[in-house]
């Protein structure tokens, strides 16, 4: 892999892991992941889900969100390291390419479809820089 297409993988997955590691405090840490309407909090801490009654809505959303984190930490530490570490291997590799790609490409779905503008501006950066990295480096 080149230098240049490297270093956009690795710039694609540094925001990814940027991402999941921002949204991983959040998730723990202040109130910015609760509902405006604090006592909606208190019901979805008191509902059961319809599959177990072992948790909560509440419990569930926070293991959710944590679950998502660990998902965009994984990808970026993941293909941070394969960019910078192992570059051959990746590009050699059509599986890895496009399993990161076809990962991206879910983010930016999700994002435009059940998130908000930051993370959706920060996962079609990811997704931009990723893809860049794969024609430069095939063209």
């Amino acid at each position: 892999m080149t230098e240049i297409s490297a270093v956009l993988i690795a710039s694609s997955a540094c925001l990814v892991l940027m991402l999941g590691a921002i949204h991983l405090f959040y998730t723990f840490v202040g109130s910015k992941l609760h509902p405006r309407d604090a006592e909606l909090k208190t019901r979805l801490d008191q509902a059961p889900l319809i599959l177990t009654r072992e948790t909560n809505m509440w419990a569930a959303w926070l293991g959710f969100n944590a679950s998502h984190s660990v998902g965009a930490l994984l990808f970026g530490a993941l293909y941070g390291y394969l960019a910078l570490m192992q570059s051959e291997l990746l590009l050699q590799s059509g599986f890895l390419l496009a399993l990161g790609l076809i990962t991206l490409t879910g983010y930016v779905f999700l994002a435009k479809c059940y998130w908000f503008s930051i993370p959706f501006r920060g996962f079609l950066l990811a997704f931009v820089l990723y893809a860049s990295a794969i024609i430069f480096e095939f063209i």
